[in-house]
């Protein structure tokens, strides 16, 4: 067993920032294989997501140990967004801003749906807080939803949404 794996299964792992929920609490690890990043972009519905990640130097940290719990906008996402949106945000002096937006998506601990669906909200790597609303019609996060839930990761669980997040304010 890893020194990662070993914290992580003593509860050692990074705390969670989500309302209602005790700090330093953190599910089993994952027993799969490939990180967020490279999960992601195996899913084929990500190209956008990895662009950005890229274009914001974030795709070591995600690969890293984590655990992380991303909330992943599709290409289609990305899309919806206003004309000109995506590639403006690529440009190297949108970086910061860039960033920004991409870590408003991810969230710290390995929180899987189960526990997401009985939040109200939850702190962002950022430093936002998302808003999470729980229905018979299923889970939104800021308005986005969760169109798939616990994709595992090495570092982390993914759960897709058809909505880019932006931070408030």
């Amino acid at each position: 067993m890893s020194l990662l794996t070993a914290a992580l299964a003593l509860g050692l792992a990074a705390p969670l920032a989500f309302a209602g929920q005790p700090a330093g609490t953190a599910a089993p690890a994952s027993r799969a294989k490939a990180d967020i990043v490279d999960t992601a972009m195996a899913a084929g519905q990500f190209k956008t997501l990895a662009a950005a990640l890229k274009a914001a130097g974030l795709v070591d940290t995600l690969k890293g140990p984590g655990p992380f719990t991303v909330f992943a906008p599709t290409d289609a996402a990305f899309a919806a967004l206003p004309a000109g949106t995506v590639e403006t945000l690529l440009k190297p002096e949108n970086k910061q801003k860039l960033i920004a937006i991409l870590s408003y998506h991810v969230v710290p601990g390995r929180v899987p749906a189960a526990r997401v669906a009985g939040m109200d909200s939850a702190t962002t790597v950022q430093g936002g807080s998302l808003d999470i609303q729980s229905s018979a019609d299923g889970v939104t996060v800021d308005g986005a939803s969760v169109t798939k839930t616990d994709v595992e990761a090495s570092n982390g669980v993914i759960h897709v949404i058809d909505k880019v997040l932006m931070p408030k304010g």
